[in-house]
């Protein structure tokens, strides 16, 4: 006599499920746990970037304003040199700007600006390196006053430094706001950048400047083309630097 065949298969116990299902939840976890690392290594990366690129355009906006910056001795009330540094750090210069600055539509043919760069606090926290401008022989209007130009957010450091010829080291004041200083060295701090909870590292760089122009003094303020006075009597300029014979006006 033939018995029938079994149809009962042999099932997984409650241990061998659970076995299972915290080696799966491991596996899970490891892998989460990676994409969250990469995550979190892409956006701090990304930040860092941008510390870089800010204070990139910040520091190539204060180099074209200082290799373009323009003083006359009988104008000081409007082309004075001033620095500030500290909490209230500033940088106020008179300059002829290039086509591309900043801002450029909005002030027309006005090229000859006062342009000021300041540290000031930011309502969501921390310190902006902000510029205003205004062009030479105008007050800024209210709108530049209320909406500066942003260069960087969360500056921790803004340090303008002078070269003093006489003494022969750098000087964190200028008091001889009617002269021009040969260089200028300025050091900028991005604090983290915590956009998004994510933090880069502190990012430093400091750049010095040879400044190209000097004053223009009075004699010659209202001389005609090559620097010579009205009714004859020419005065020959010298810029430093310019080969013995060769003049040019600053």
């Amino acid at each position: 006599m033939k018995f029938a065949k079994s149809n009962l298969r042999r099932a997984f116990t409650l241990v061998e499920i659970m076995v299972a299902m915290i080696l799966f939840s491991l596996v899970i976890a490891a892998i989460y746990s990676t994409w969250m690392l990469v995550m979190k290594a892409t956006k701090v990366g990304q930040a860092a970037a941008s510390q870089a690129q800010r204070q990139r355009i910040a520091l190539h906006t204060i180099e074209d304003a200082l290799m373009c910056v323009q003083s006359f001795q009988a104008s000081q009330k409007y082309y004075w040199f001033g620095v500030e540094n500290g909490s209230s750090a500033m940088l106020s210069i008179a300059a002829r700007v290039p086509e591309v600055f900043p801002r450029n539509g909005k002030f027309g043919d006005f090229n000859l600006r006062r342009l000021t760069f300041t540290l000031e606090a930011a309502t969501e926290g921390g310190n902006n390196l902000v510029l205003r401008q205004n062009p030479i022989l105008m007050d800024q209007d209210e709108d530049e006053k209320k909406y500066p130009l942003i260069l960087a957010h969360n500056v921790k450091t803004f340090l303008i430094e002078c070269w003093d010829k006489d003494r022969r080291v750098w000087t964190e004041k200028w008091e001889t706001t009617n002269s021009i200083p040969a260089m200028v060295r300025v050091g900028l701090v991005l604090g983290a950048n915590l956009a998004g909870g994510v933090a880069a590292p502190d990012f430093a760089v400091s750049q010095a400047y040879s400044i190209p122009s000097v004053m223009m003094p009075t004699e010659v303020q209202g001389a005609g083309a090559g620097g010579t006075k009205p009714g004859g009597g020419g005065i020959n300029l010298t810029m430093p630097g310019s080969p013995p014979g060769q003049s040019k006006a600053p």
